[in-house]
């Protein structure tokens, strides 16, 4: 897998699976999750999001899935108990090569970042995909209005890395079947993958 030189980065194990392009909100009290907040604030940096394989989102630091989607911070508020609450979306695919917790408990790992291909073209086999996507996108509305008359979505309809990550985003499809995407490097086994699953469910 091609991949770039390691880097240092703040991890935010879940009980969920953050893909690139998604959005997620968050809910932070933990002291460990506030300074990770305020270092991201002053660095202008993002986080790590991992798949917990043992442990929990609280207390002792838990085990976190190998791979991971960098989260970006896009807005922040507080809930009804004064809670911190963060709208993050993800961003780039990376590899933990190893952890680490801090004093305050803080997973912290040293990851390297998955080379993403750009926009790949989708393939005949998968255009019926690109189709459930878009009828799935008219219903949810949300942020893709008017699927069918945007020209920059219909852009995006045609390039497999996308299709994959909406589709993986918005299918009933368990948080271990999108670990599993979320390793795969190829967009295209990713859709293989994905009809797999949908004819076994058929």
């Amino acid at each position: 897998m091609p991949v770039t030189d390691n880097e240092t980065l703040p991890l935010f194990p879940l009980h969920t699976v953050l893909l690139p392009g998604a959005p997620l909100g968050l809910r932070v009290f933990e002291r460990r999750y506030l300074d990770l907040v305020s270092e991201c604030g002053r660095s202008g940096q993002g986080f790590g999001i991992c798949l917990i394989l043992e442990g929990e989102e609280t207390g002792e630091p838990a085990t976190p899935a190998a791979f991971g989607v960098e989260a970006r911070i896009e807005d922040f508020g507080s809930d009804r108990n004064g809670l911190l609450t963060l709208q993050v979306r993800g961003q780039r695919r990376f590899r933990v090569v190893r952890t680490r917790a801090r004093d305050n408990g803080l997973l912290v790992g040293d990851v390297q970042w998955c080379d993403e291909a750009g926009v790949v073209p989708l393939q005949p086999q998968h255009a019926a995909l690109a189709t459930l996507l878009a009828e799935l996108l008219d219903k949810v509305g949300g942020e893709y209005p008017d699927l069918g008359h945007a020209t920059a979505n219909l852009r995006q309809l045609e390039d497999a890395s996308w299709v994959g990550w909406r589709l993986a985003e918005l299918l009933p499809v368990t948080d271990e079947q999108r670990l599993a995407l979320l390793q795969e490097d190829d967009p295209h086994r990713r859709l293989d993958r994905l009809l797999e699953w949908m004819d076994e469910e058929a």
